[in-house]
């Protein structure tokens, strides 16, 4: 088992740290990426850029192995794009000698196990090397490994429009028509969208990026119309902190877009749990049905912000313990469990957070986070820090948990209690959005309207 490697899966910004601290402490990384290169999920986002600067969004043991190489950090207060992160850092990350000849792209993991042991077989398990099953350019193989760090992500898998976390009724016959992530607005996708009724579902930073893109496409093409909708109904958590904001472009994503609702320059209608999507004389009708009443959106396009999951199917043979709402460890859940509390940040946490029943497996990086939004680069790489130190026998620096995230500045931690603003707990800490003018009616008076908070008094 000592000679076998350690299995990365994923290639993207954690994969790649993963294999970084690996490499510093002498161990033999094999990472395994699906794409055709590595970082592909980074590079399907590279027209956004990022809210956090170049100092949250590199790796430790990755930079100082870039550096004895002649890299230069590139300035630690700027905001890179998903671009900029692949050209800058995680491409020439890659390419360094040491990385490069252990990463295999084009190499999809189908499914993990252990050697002649399946999941329900107890007997000498922990002896049994794991045994990864490749799929890599058509030609399937085994590869056997003392441990496995999953980093592979859950970009690719969006979670549906439909408010039951199915997909609402339509939708799979529509997919043409809806864009499950953040679209090129201001670049190739710009025809799609320009002087079109376009739909914004979500409520996370990705759906404002979408929503602040459709307004400046209006700059230039007038009739683009940004349609807005949301599941829920307060806007504490949607605007967020503002200038408390520790990270300052975070805070004026939410800052902004509270600016374009006041001035009636953004659509919102919310709470608008979708459950059905049609087509409708070349147009979407989209409807939300609650407490025995129908509303309906008309649209051309439909971008749907709502989140991702993780994708557990591969893992199916191997003994986990995830928290049955968030789907991440159990023991990280309620750290970031979005029912809970709405901080963007979470206590620094590692191996012991992140361990599984099965001994030696690890899911890290925005997959172990399940279905939380709350995720940040610098999470990820404390976590494979943390990991490589206890894969290596140094409990002592895998305890030694020292990561201090950026704060929000708005953390509800009790949702009832956060009803009355004015009036929080002792364990509850609230924000009141600033007072505005309510945003416009979409065209019919049957259409719940957010409400703005009123200031706290």
């Amino acid at each position: 088992m000592n000679n076998l490697p350690v299995a990365v899966i994923g290639g993207g910004p954690v994969g790649l740290a993963a294999v970084a601290h690996l490499l510093e402490r002498g161990e033999q990384p094999i990472l395994f990426e699906a794409g055709a290169s590595i970082a592909a999920n980074v590079r399907d986002w590279g027209h956004v850029r990022m809210f956090s600067p170049w100092e949250f969004n590199v790796d430790a043991a990755a930079v100082r192995l870039l550096e004895r190489h002649g890299w230069v950090m590139p300035p630690a207060d700027e905001l890179p794009t998903g671009a900029e992160l692949y050209q800058r850092y995680l491409r020439p990350l890659a390419a360094l000698p040491p990385i490069a000849a252990v990463v295999h792209t084009e190499a999809k993991v189908i499914a993990i196990s252990r050697r002649h042991t399946d999941k329900i077989k107890d007997r000498a398990r922990t002896a049994a090397p794991f045994q990864l099953h490749i799929d890599q350019r058509g030609s399937e193989r085994r590869i056997e490994a003392r441990a496995v760090i999953d980093a592979s992500g859950s970009w690719h898998r969006h979670n549906p429009l439909g408010a039951n976390g199915l997909a609402a009724l339509g939708e799979r016959a529509l997919q043409g028509r809806i864009a499950y992530r953040i679209p090129d607005i201001l670049g190739a996708e710009g025809a799609r969208y320009a002087d079109k009724r376009v739909l914004v579902a979500g409520s996370g930073h990705s759906a404002i990026n979408a929503l602040l893109d459709l307004l400046r496409l209006q700059e230039s093409h007038p009739n683009t119309q940004a349609v807005w909708v949301m599941r829920g109904s307060s806007l504490q958590k949607v605007f967020g902190g503002g200038a408390d904001d520790a990270l300052p472009a975070r805070g004026q994503l939410g800052s902004r877009i509270q600016a374009a609702a006041a001035s009636g320059a953004v659509e919102i209608a919310a709470p608008f749990p979708i459950t059905k999507v049609a087509a409708e004389n070349g147009q979407l009708r989209v409807e939300s049905t609650a407490n025995g009443s129908t509303q309906s959106i008309l649209a051309d396009e439909i971008i749907a912000c709502t989140g991702t999951r993780p994708a557990l199917d591969m893992l199916r043979e191997l003994r986990l313990d995830l928290d049955p709402a968030v789907e991440s460890s159990r023991a990280l859940a309620p750290l970031i469990d979005p029912n809970l509390h709405s901080c963007g940040t979470v206590p620094p946490h590692g191996e012991a957070e992140l361990r599984q029943p099965e001994k030696d497996f690890y899911i890290v990086g925005m997959k172990s986070y399940g279905r939380a939004p709350t995720f940040l680069l610098a999470t990820g790489y404390e976590q494979v820090r943390s990991i490589a130190a206890a894969l290596t026998g140094d409990w002592d620096a895998a305890r030694d948990l020292q990561l201090k995230l950026p704060e929000t500045g708005v953390c509800i931690t009790d949702f009832a209690a956060a009803e009355s603003c004015c009036a929080p707990t002792a364990a509850t800490e609230s924000y009141c959005a600033p007072a505005a003018a309510a945003p416009p009616l979409l065209g019919s008076a049957e259409i719940p309207i957010l409400q703005p908070q009123a200031p706290c008094c």
